[in-house]
């Protein structure tokens, strides 16, 4: 089956939906199909159908679709998908070899700082995990060893952003590859290939399919040698997504733009809700005017995204009774789908950071994240209220206040 890739000079929109995705050529199916198959059947001895399909781990019709159009909409040359977005992560150290070192944010999602510390640095990687807002600041942590920059802006969970055209000189002049996860903002909000960066990474379990209803994780970039180093490895190690997940993710794309606004517009009220409430004492959202990197957020994201995190006054007891109140935002990991979720970092997503870094970076019992959803804004704003609420009668009995 062969794909067309529209022009990226096309709209976003307009990829999102045609991109590797033109109509199946024998019946014309207008939507790719889902390709279930672990083989294909071979022209001749040693000649694959097409001269391309052979196997299925090596290829497959519905994941090239996607890999196609997440490096259109990446404004990217190459792209590959993954199993998990921690599957697209341990595959991008394939790029290293032992002894090599990383320079790696401070504020990164707990798994992957579990994937860099507790498994990669058996095979002989280091990593310095550093803050990346201040790219001045990292010029001490580079060695003749250092071979990359691993980013997410912004952060999880604290929302910090990093200058990535900044990032990107800094790498260039230092010979390291850079990768920026871009799953909190998707490339409807901000395209870090277009700024200077080597590698775009996300776990499209999340705002990329949309709906919480697959795990998956892609890649881009516009280096062919990252992509050739990149392809064999996925073929090598096997890390590869199922075609029926592939197609939910592309389906998930084809409302990306409209869902993104979505988020951006009740996320942006609710954290200005949320800065008013006597309950909270913080509120890290980069739409906010005082966010200390307002106006980068402006210069280099469409939006602020739908990514919101508070810390309450009260500690662990204000947060689990703001969570165990709420009936619309559900108490559960992940985020960017389109019902709101509710996080508690320290107990749930960045449980594998030990403590007395968690409380370092500020990721104390008091905080909560929120993934803004599409619902109406309206009652959004009752069931915050209301877990708001429940945070401030905790925080009037509790020890801590």
């Amino acid at each position: 089956m062969t794909h067309h890739s529209p022009d990226n000079e096309l709209g976003f929109e307009t990829r999102a939906i045609h991109a590797g995705q033109s109509p199946e050529p024998v019946t014309g199916a207008v939507t790719v199909p889902i390709f279930q198959t672990s083989t294909y059947a071979q022209e001749g001895l040693g000649r694959p159908y097409q001269g391309v399909y052979e196997y299925a781990r090596t290829i497959n019709p519905t994941r090239s679709a996607l890999e196609a159009c997440i490096a259109s909409l990446e404004d990217g040359t190459y792209g590959l998908a993954f199993a998990s977005g921690l599957a697209t992560a341990s595959n991008l150290m394939n790029l290293l070899s032992a002894g090599d070192h990383v320079i790696v944010g401070d504020d990164v999602y707990g798994g992957t700082y579990r994937l860099f510390t507790a498994v990669m640095q058996k095979f002989g990687l280091s990593f310095d995990f550093v803050d990346t807002s201040n790219i001045e600041s990292l010029e001490q942590y580079v060695r003749p060893q250092t071979k990359m920059l691993w980013i997410e802006t912004p952060t999880n969970p604290l929302l910090k952003l990093t200058d990535l055209e900044a990032a990107a000189a800094f790498a260039h002049r230092h010979n390291l590859i850079s990768v920026v996860d871009n799953t909190f903002l998707t490339p409807w909000n901000q395209r870090p290939l277009s700024l200077g960066i080597d590698v775009v990474v996300h776990s499209a379990t999340k705002y990329l399919g949309g709906h919480s209803d697959v795990v998956l994780g892609v890649m881009a970039t516009r280096s062919r040698e990252i992509y050739e180093n990149q392809k064999f490895h996925q073929n090598a190690v096997g890390a590869v997504c199922g075609p029926f997940d592939a197609w939910l993710v592309m389906r998930g794309l084809k409302t990306l733009s409209v869902r993104m606004a979505r988020h951006a517009e009740n996320a942006t009220a609710l954290a200005r809700l949320c800065t008013a409430h006597p309950a909270v004492e913080k509120v890290y959202y980069p739409g906010l005017s005082d966010h200390p990197q307002y106006a980068l957020a402006q210069r280099q994201m469409r939006t602020p995204g739908g990514m919101v995190s508070l810390v309450l006054k009260g500690g662990l007891e204000a947060a689990r009774a703001c969570m165990e109140s709420f009936k619309l935002f559900t108490l559960a990991e992940s985020l960017g789908g389109v019902e709101s979720l509710a996080d508690h970092p320290a107990i749930m997503t960045h449980a594998s950071i030990p403590a007395d870094r968690r409380a370092e970076l500020g990721i104390t019992d008091g905080l909560i994240r929120l993934s803004i959803g599409i619902e109406t804004y309206e009652d959004l704003r009752t069931d915050l209220l209301r877990g708001l609420e429940a945070a401030a009668r905790a925080a009037e009995l509790s020890p801590a206040i």
